[in-house]
């Protein structure tokens, strides 16, 4: 091991071993949530995953292609979504926005009335309130973890160049065979049980902000291959009975976003438990002789 890396590394591990009233201190004195998130660590694994965002080809809407993802290594996320609780700390210490949730919710329920600037300022917060190192999880991880429940875009919405409300048409009558009641009220976190990796609400009523960004890709004639792609990060995908797209600044899915079929009922998120924290990121740049 390098020199330079024998001094850096005593210096990590202290660091990461400092209480949380310690590192609350380099984080400002903001006080921290009542406890640090349960989190669940899930293991490798593949799914066949419909890629997000809108394929066209000679102008009209085609089905999103779907392409087998593997996690390499295990994924540490928070089984609850982050409670209405916990993001009032981050309002009182002044590192996030209030939420524009105007009904009564428990204390217990998932944050809610939150964009994803909102979400990107918490998980900011949260890092420097626990010393952790903390994101929105990626579409792909979302799916990943969802299992089950994952829905993805919604089967079987039909594409017609002769009547393009086609696709809007069949897409709400897929949502309303889910049963769905409009509008409904948060409720307290797991009251929509737990799914296949012990992690809770994935089917429940709180769309969740994720970090990938919006895409706009267009097809080669014969469909083979991608004949150009914008991205579009002034809008970001959201996961939970089905995927919507809403732009970075909307904290209520009812206002207007890039989804076809009815809205998210609330917007909310969960964390990612990033181990690739500053000191993996100063050791992957060292080298070791």
């Amino acid at each position: 091991m390098s020199p330079l890396i024998m001094k850096l590394v005593p210096i990590a591990v202290a660091a990461l071993a400092l209480p949380v009233g310690l590192s609350m201190q380099a984080a400002g004195g903001h006080r921290p949530p009542d406890a640090v998130a349960r989190t669940v660590s899930i293991d490798p694994h593949s799914i066949v995953y419909p890629m997000p965002g809108e394929y066209l080809k000679d102008g009209r809407p085609q089905a999103n292609p779907k392409v087998e993802r593997h996690l390499e290594g295990p994924l540490e996320i928070m089984a609850y979504q982050v409670s209405a609780a916990d993001y009032a700390a981050c309002v009182s210490a002044g590192a996030c926005r209030p939420a524009e949730e105007t009904r009564s919710v428990p204390r217990d329920a998932p944050a809610t009335g939150v964009s994803y600037l909102d979400a990107v300022a918490y998980a900011r917060w949260y890092t420097e309130a626990t010393g952790s190192q903390w994101r929105l999880p990626s579409d792909e991880e979302w799916a990943l973890a969802a299992a089950e429940q994952f829905a993805g875009e919604f089967e079987g919405v039909e594409n017609d160049a002769n009547n393009p409300a086609r696709r809007w048409l069949t897409s709400y009558q897929a949502e309303v065979e889910l049963n769905r009641k409009p509008d409904p009220l948060p409720r307290s976190r797991g009251s929509f049980g737990l799914n296949s990796r012990g992690l809770a609400d994935f089917s429940g009523n709180v769309w969740e902000w994720t970090s990938t960004c919006y895409v706009r890709t267009t097809l080669a004639e014969d469909g083979s291959d991608v004949a150009s792609s914008v991205n579009n990060c002034g809008v970001h995908v959201l996961e939970g009975l089905h995927r919507a797209y809403m732009s970075n600044f909307v904290s209520d899915g009812k206002s207007g976003g890039c989804a076809v079929g009815l809205p998210p009922d609330n917007l909310g998120f969960r964390l990612v438990l990033d181990h690739r924290g500053w000191v993996g990121r100063i050791l992957a740049h060292l080298s070791f002789g």
